[in-house]
């Protein structure tokens, strides 16, 4: 028999429908039943491509013991964290406050019937392993200490609950100036690889903001070492491994330095940043290579991860329970695939060679296909060809057909700006803005997911306001469209009436009231997307958002100074506050004429206004300072202003 998530919409929730843990989605009957029969709580949080979720649901929740054990003392609860991510948020918090390092997924809580937590962590084995306590040994050490002392849990889980909701202290502020840039290219060089590029050990991920960032400060200031830190890694991630040669797009993160070994499953939010920049490194470097990997993931997001226009959260690392099994190749299959498709032995033992391909493998035994360089042989496209019709045959991984706000407006972005290199992609880009729009604003209210086909429920986070706005700025940029504009100016209204205080932003303001993080984590901090969109509409409207943005930058200027390697997108907001935009006004049909030379240069922040202004007018923050006849002498002047 099913338990009660056989009703929710969640894919994830789904997965755990069958499991013999009699489940309960997150709603009020939970809390009620443990207050009625004075039962702890466990609460699991994790989402449907969790490699490391997929473990435990197999060695610990499909365990007919242990559910047996959850089911008769504990009320067990499960969340989509994709789904809410403000109870993640929350439960995340307090990982950190009881364990003093950051927590991941799954997420394991337990709490008392009033939902106080008093014991957190991730993934935890069935029996003790790892030197960890197992679960169900776990969970008969929680009930014996219930049943015995009670009140010594609830004292505890008391003291936890004063930490996690501390009084508001003043806020330290300290003056950003210009020297942000020279402390982060300092910082990037302290911990950048300069074998494979990246800046940690593994696990490896793909920072795209920070890389963001590298590129604008070469932009700003013609330094080559951001530059060869950004580009060193850009083309190592696309050799192979974590960049999927076969099918295109990029996984989560690599488990091994060189960016080999990944774990499989291929988030929308990372193959979204991923593409806006290799874009960007395109238009800075002139390199049809990083165009190129764009346009294969967006071949790839079309193919595999998209309908009706809009765009699924994620597909999975495993297939049938093996993770990577769909991506990897054997030795053999691919030497008999190359000859049969006209490549003589010696020919097929050499392009082997070259994609890493071995009898011996170089992942458990089997081969994840990476180039021995950056640059793609003649062969390939016939060869790729070969390794695709390979996978045809295997079972793709179970994708995830959630529709969230947030990571579709990254990938409509990304489509915006790849419309500015080769128009083919504007009608997409339009079709899905418009498609996202429709689904997830209703009258006044914008919403946060839908699972492909069904109504939202859910309502909208600061990320699902702030990554929209910059889509919908970036829609007007590409077209110049005032309706795009107005649309992003009434949005960011409405997040800073819900989530802004004196500089300080809040992630969500409903049932959790949690704050919106400074640091870039698995995407850019939403607060940052926030004061970013808030410095466009500064520049092209009011300045009074400006200075909102400004305030935002002063409540977390300290960490924004001493670790703008951390706070990337913040970093980049105060560089561009410091620094100023440019602004290029004129008629409509003369701007459009203008872009191609003036995105040209190599300054970041650009912007375009429509006026009634025959010349081109070139103003800064406060003040018009050149109006010029032609779009090379608007280049000109811009050149001599920066």
């Amino acid at each position: 028999m099913p338990n009660r998530l056989i009703h929710e919409d969640s894919p994830y929730l789904q997965q755990h429908a069958h499991n013999p843990v009699d489940w309960w989605p997150w709603c009020d009957e939970a809390f009620e039943k443990a207050l009625r029969e004075n039962k702890p709580i466990f609460l699991s949080i994790g989402y449907s491509s969790c490699h490391w979720c997929h473990v435990m649901e197999r060695e610990v929740f499909e365990d007919e013991k242990i559910a047996e054990y959850l089911n008769a003392h504990f009320v067990s609860i499960k969340v989509d964290r994709e789904e809410r991510p403000d109870i993640d948020k929350y439960y995340q918090n307090v990982h950190l406050l009881l364990n003093q390092r950051p927590g991941g997924w799954p997420l394991s809580i337990f709490m008392t019937p009033e939902r106080k937590p008093f014991f957190a962590g991730t993934y935890i084995p069935p029996v003790r392993k790892y030197n960890m306590m197992g679960f169900l040994e776990l969970i008969e050490v929680i009930h014996e200490k219930w049943n015995r002392s009670p009140e010594e849990i609830v004292k505890n889980a008391e003291e936890i609950q004063r930490f996690l909701a501390p009084g508001e202290g003043p806020v330290k502020a300290t003056r950003l100036e210009l020297s942000l840039i020279d402390r982060t290219v300092s910082q990037a060089q302290e911990s950048f690889d300069p074998e494979w590029g990246g800046f940690s050990k593994a696990p490896k991920f793909p920072h795209a903001s920070t890389l963001d960032l590298l590129l604008d400060i070469h932009g700003l200031t013609g330094r080559p070492e951001p530059l060869e830190m950004a580009t060193t890694t850009l083309k190592n991630m696309a050799r192979g491994g974590l960049y999927d040669l076969v099918d295109g797009g990029f996984c989560r993160y690599s488990t091994d330095d060189a960016w080999l070994v990944p774990h499989f499953e291929k988030m929308t939010y990372d193959n979204a940043l991923l593409c806006a920049t290799y874009l960007k490194a395109y238009r800075v470097t002139g390199e049809t290579f990083y165009r190129d990997i764009a346009e294969d993931i967006i071949l790839f997001m079309k193919e595999k991860m998209s309908h009706d226009r809009l765009f699924y959260a994620a597909s999975d690392a495993d297939t049938e329970g093996v993770e990577g099994k769909y991506f990897v190749y054997g030795y053999e299959e691919v030497m008999e695939a190359l000859q049969k498709g006209g490549f003589a032995k010696e020919e097929a033992e050499e392009i082997c060679r070259n994609l890493s391909i071995t009898p011996k493998g170089n992942f458990e035994g089997k081969c994840i296909v990476r180039l021995r360089n950056d640059e793609r042989p003649e062969w390939w496209p016939k060869v790729r060809a070969i390794l695709k019709s390979l996978r045809e045959t295997r079972t793709y991984p179970f994708i995830d057909r959630k529709i969230i706000t947030a990571w579709n407006a990254m990938m409509i972005k990304a489509l915006f700006l790849a419309a500015e290199t080769d128009a083919k992609h504007l009608g997409d880009a339009r079709e899905s803005l418009e498609a996202l729009i429709s689904l997830m604003r209703r009258d006044t209210t914008l919403f946060h997911s839908a699972l492909a086909g069904k109504e939202p429920t859910i309502e909208a986070f600061l990320e699902d306001y702030a990554y929209l706005c910059d889509a919908l700025l970036q829609a007007y940029r590409t077209t110049l469209d005032e309706m795009w504009l107005v649309e992003a100016q009434r949005l960011a209204e409405e997040a800073v009436d819900r989530f802004h205080e004196n500089g300080k932003w809040y992630f969500s303001r409903g049932e959790f009231e949690t704050e919106a993080d400074i640091a870039d984590t698995s995407y850019p901090s939403s607060a940052a997307v926030m004061t970013d969109v808030l410095l466009t509409l500064g520049s092209l409207i009011d300045e009074r958002y400006a200075e909102i943005a400004f305030k935002s930058l002063e409540y977390r200027s300290v960490k924004i100074a001493r670790q703008p390697i951390y706070h990337p997108t913040f970093a980049t907001a105060a560089i561009r506050w410091l620094k100023e935009d440019i602004v290029v006004k004129s008629l409509p049909n003369r701007l459009a004429k203008a872009k191609p030379v003036i995105d040209a240069l190599p300054y970041p922040w650009i912007l375009y206004k429509g006026a009634v202004e025959p010349d081109y007018l070139i103003c800064g923050r406060r003040s018009c300072f050149a109006a010029v006849k032609t779009p090379e002498a608007a280049a000109e002047a811009i050149k001599k202003a920066t």
